[in-house]
């Protein structure tokens, strides 16, 4: 029958499904308490680690093809940051750069690992020593010699078989000379010193303070004081090196605070130089036009220079700070023909004109108009304004000096130069304690200015007779130690004359040698540092006291 065949066929099917099923749902049972779970065996994880191992080939491939092109410093970057280098080289920069292994040093380490650490330490160190060059010129360390024979360098030759030197012999010859003229080495070029007072300024106050207390006594050390007979100088090069004047030199003087000397002449030209005792090179020159100049001076502040002329009734200012040169016409109520001589005060407020008949004009610095007129018996030929601006000392031709007060300008006193047949020459001290007054016949007698505020006929400390000639210049140096007297009408008259002792150096002028000529002018610098000289010849001759260490 058809439907009793459908349902036993449905019946066999059914049941070779139940063995399935049963199978089924033994395996979805759960395990048994402390039995392990069984896992299923399938290929899964195998295909997994395969995929992974073709992803991190890949990778690898791309870092290598990488590292190939990159530049050594990507490199090290790429290796610092991702690990993981490739080759034995990277490894080994690696750990270079990492440096050698800290040891630490505990307890209850063995020896084996001490000895190891320490031949970790050994290697780290030997792979860090400085290479060697990979060539050595032969020429950087062959001395070059540097010729001795050229026009710069020849006044640094002591003998005439020192053709050449050295770069190293050369340098110090350099030092040598410079200290030479500076007097020594300066205490900014000695770095010992400044390290050792910084370090002992804190203990010197408080030693200083305690040997205060333990001592009595005076506690004012005066300066050592310039020895008598000889005086140590050298020669330097002329002040004027770079430009020497045509014709006659008649003023030379050294600026009050810069390291500077001013030269001026008959050539109409007033030049600056700058002082160092080797080249001593051309700062500035300035021409007048037609107008030969008698004589020039800084101004106190040292902006100015004021020059008059041989024939000329006006005079000139040239202000240094703004680079003009001003021309000071006929001064209202100065009736001179012509305006040669003159004196600025030491305060930088006046300034005496000398004309002629013994008149004397005193003028303002600051607007250049007359003041007041002050009259001496005769012709006055000298004068000189106390260091205090307080009172003239006026040279006249017949042999007297008037002592005039500023102030009221008045004459104070007057008093006759011993054996003066003519007055030529007059200065003061920078103390106020000297009065040096020259004459026609060659001697200066040296006063002291109490003496003379209160006698008419004072005696002379000293009479200096060295000169055989007319006494034309007279001038003291900063310390009152050495006064320098000259003569423009001989060859190699000028003395210099040791204060203390009043007697003359020896060994000035050099004997038997031509070097001075007919001297026009003199002066100090403002540390008596240095000796100038102008001559007729047109040089500004210079000389290095090396008494005095400073400018």
């Amino acid at each position: 029958m058809p439907g009793a065949a459908a349902g036993t066929e449905r019946r066999s099917t059914e049941m070779k499904k139940a063995p399935k099923i049963k199978a089924a749902k033994k395996a979805r049972k759960p395990p048994r308490a402390g039995e392990a779970p069984k896992m299923a065996k399938t290929k899964a994880p195998k295909r997994a680690a395969a995929v992974a191992a073709r992803v991190e080939a890949e990778r690898r491939a791309r870092h290598l093809r990488a590292v190939s092109g990159a530049t050594g410093a990507e490199r090290e970057l790429e290796e610092l940051v991702f690990g993981d280098s490739l080759r034995v080289e990277e490894d080994e920069l690696l750990r270079r750069l990492g440096g050698p292994p800290r040891v630490a040093a505990t307890e209850g380490k063995s020896l084996q690992a001490d000895s190891s650490d320490s031949e970790v330490e050994n290697e780290a160190k030997g792979d860090l020593l400085p290479k060697k060059p990979a060539w050595v010129d032969e020429d950087d360390e062959a001395e070059e010699n540097v010729d001795m024979t050229h026009k710069y360098r020849k006044d640094f030759m002591k003998s005439d078989a020192e053709k050449t030197l050295t770069k190293k012999k050369l340098k110090r010859r350099l030092e040598e000379q410079f200290q030479q003229a500076m007097g020594g080495v300066p205490a900014w070029a000695n770095l010992e010193n400044r390290k050792k007072s910084k370090r002992s300024s804190s203990d010197s106050e408080s030693d200083e303070d305690d040997d205060l207390l333990r001592r009595t006594g005076n506690f004012i050390s005066s300066s050592e004081s310039l020895p008598r007979g000889i005086l140590k100088m050298s020669t330097c090069l002329p002040a004027n090196q770079e430009r020497f004047a045509n014709g006659k030199l008649v003023t030379v003087q050294f600026h009050p605070s810069a390291q500077v000397v001013m030269t001026a002449g008959h050539d109409r030209s007033v030049s600056l130089f700058q002082v160092d005792g080797i080249r001593n090179p051309k700062i500035q020159s300035i021409y007048l036009e037609s107008f030969p100049i008698y004589k020039a001076r800084f101004s106190v502040d040292g902006e100015q220079v004021i020059a008059t002329g041989t024939h000329h009734s006006m005079f000139f200012v040239y202000d240094m700070m703004a680079g003009n040169i001003i021309p000071i016409p006929k001064v209202r109520g100065v009736e001179e023909r012509f305006l040669r001589n003159f004196e600025l005060s030491p305060d930088g407020s006046l300034m005496l004109l000398i004309g002629t008949s013994g008149y004397l004009h005193l003028l303002s610095m600051k607007t250049k108009e007359l003041i007041s007129t002050m009259k001496v018996n005769g012709r006055c030929t000298a004068s000189a304004f106390t260091p205090d601006s307080s009172k003239i000392y006026s040279y006249s031709k017949e042999g007297e000096v008037f002592i005039w007060d500023v102030r009221s300008r008045k004459c104070l006193h007057k008093f006759e130069d011993e054996g003066s047949l003519e007055g030529t020459c007059i200065a003061l001290s920078k103390n106020n304690q000297y009065v040096a007054c020259g004459s026609s016949s060659g001697v200066v007698n040296l006063y002291t200015t109490d003496v003379c505020l209160k006698e008419h006929r004072p005696k002379p400390v000293k009479a200096i007779m060295n000169l055989v000639t007319s006494a034309t210049c007279v001038t003291f140096n900063p310390t009152t130690e050495i006064l320098a007297v000259a003569s423009r009408d001989a060859d190699e008259a000028v003395k210099l004359v040791h204060i203390p002792s009043y007697t003359v150096f020896s060994n000035f002028p050099v004997f038997r040698r031509k070097q001075i000529y007919l001297a026009q002018s003199m002066d100090f610098s403002p540390r008596s540092g240095y000796f100038s000289v102008a001559n007729n010849k047109g040089k500004a001759l210079l000389f290095r006291l090396k008494h005095y260490s400073s400018f």
